[in-house]
């Protein structure tokens, strides 16, 4: 049977965890492109970072993976120097990884204010025949509110206050959402994104890669979105602080797609 890019990239996920050598075959070593700012480029930057894992520490629980076009992503429970929840992209060509993209957040130790983790809900893919459709009201909805901040146009894209949140500090519905952005306002914590940089989706599942900055600081956004009946209706997401240029191990960039 062949191997679908979908199970190369949980094969690939999971030999962090089983140090499987056999994964590694699913790269192309002479073009692979790492755009982790903190992995060197190439397989080699790959295999130290593997090599620098306290031994039998690493976990990785893959909650959810899409396929678009030439790209696989994935939404992953890891411990990977810590417990992290993070999102993986690849590009594949002719079969095999090209190019990886990712964004990691601490795991928090409790659930927000919902009492919903940042992984817990539904994993299951539908609505395969609406996939264009889908991205193209979450970009529109990115740009509109969170890009342009026209929120007289928040309320068309949901149905009512039923949204469910898997953000760490904010609750579900609208009116968890404003709660929060109030109190970050209180504390002088302001949230703004300034670029999309790419869209991908499965069906009733899209995700948006943007950067923008969050408490002053340059900061790489990842935003997954469920689709229902054409309304937004959960979303999960994984904001990472972009490290300096005189930190990085690549010169690649965190976005160029």
């Amino acid at each position: 049977m062949k191997i679908t890019n979908k199970q190369k990239v949980v094969s690939l996920l999971k030999s962090i965890e089983t140090e499987a050598k056999e994964p590694i075959a699913f790269i192309n070593p002479q073009k692979y492109i790492q755009h982790n700012l903190a992995v060197g480029d190439g397989l080699a930057g790959f295999g130290e970072v593997l090599h620098q894992l306290p031994p039998n520490s690493a976990k990785v629980n893959n909650i959810r993976i899409f396929k678009d076009g030439d790209f696989v992503f994935t939404h992953t429970d890891y411990n990977f120097f810590g417990p992290k929840i993070g999102f993986d992209i690849f590009r594949f060509e002719n079969g095999k990884i090209v190019e990886h993209w990712d964004n990691l957040q601490e795991k928090p130790a409790s659930l927000n204010p919902s009492n919903r983790s940042m992984i817990d809900g539904p994993n299951e893919i539908t609505d395969l025949d609406k996939t264009q459709e889908n991205k193209t009201l979450v970009k529109n909805f990115v740009t509109d509110i969170l890009v342009n901040g026209n929120m007289q146009k928040l309320a068309g894209y949901f149905d009512g206050d039923k949204y469910l949140q898997h953000n760490p500090q904010v609750a579900d519905g609208l009116s968890g959402l404003g709660k929060a952005l109030e109190f970050m306002a209180s504390q002088g914590v302001f949230m703004k994104y300034n670029t999309i940089h790419k869209v991908l989706g499965e069906g009733n599942f899209v995700l948006v890669v943007s950067e923008g900055t969050f408490a002053d600081k340059h900061t790489s956004f990842y935003d997954l979105f469920r689709v229902e009946n054409g309304k937004i209706a959960e979303h999960w997401d994984v904001m990472e602080t972009i490290i300096p240029e005189s930190e990085r191990k690549n010169n690649n960039g965190k976005f160029g797609f």
